[in-house]
């Protein structure tokens, strides 16, 4: 059976519910997606958390969505959590001009959509970030929505395993 390294499945299934949505909003800051993963508790598997989540995500109204997107501050901006500096490590080496560029590149994008620019930066350096933030320039507001939607799943992912730990077999 996996034991998990950090929190654990286990460990997440046992919390209170009130301390599970603390830590649940920790990944995403819509209280809505916390309470309803909460909720589903206990999770046999961690896929199961996973999946759960990803749907949760899917069904949330645009505005509750806007409140994930307040626990992301800007690529190349100033990083205000532990989540968020561990997911945009690799752009603290960015030269001048590449953050210069990001942070022009990041008002015009909030300009057009009305949101932070969300991209799974994790392992990404910040000229590929940047790149990624002109191409999605190009995208109309509907097809936007979507991307950022996936972009917010993958980083809940990513920071649900973390929480988790790394499985090991025993």
């Amino acid at each position: 059976m996996p034991v998990h390294i950090g929190l654990s499945l286990d460990g997440f299934n046992q919390l209170t519910d009130r301390q599970a949505v603390q830590v649940l909003f920790g990944v995403c800051s819509s209280n809505i997606w916390a309470r309803r993963v909460v909720a589903d508790r206990p999770y046999r598997t961690r896929e199961a958390l996973l999946d759960k989540a990803d749907r949760v995500l899917a069904e949330l109204a645009e505005a509750e969505i806007d409140h994930a997107l307040d626990g992301h501050p800007r690529i190349g901006g100033k990083v205000d959590n532990a989540s968020s500096a561990t997911e945009q490590a690799a752009v603290a080496t960015a030269g001048g001009d590449v953050l210069a560029a990001l942070s022009e590149g990041n008002r015009t994008y909030e300009e057009k959509f009305g949101h932070v620019y969300l991209v799974c930066a994790f392992g990404r350096a910040a000229e590929e970030l940047l790149g990624i933030l002109n191409d999605r320039l190009g995208n109309d507001a509907d097809t936007e929505r979507r991307v950022m939607r996936t972009e917010l799943m993958k980083i809940n992912r990513l920071r649900l395993d973390r929480i988790l730990g790394q499985e090991e077999q025993t």
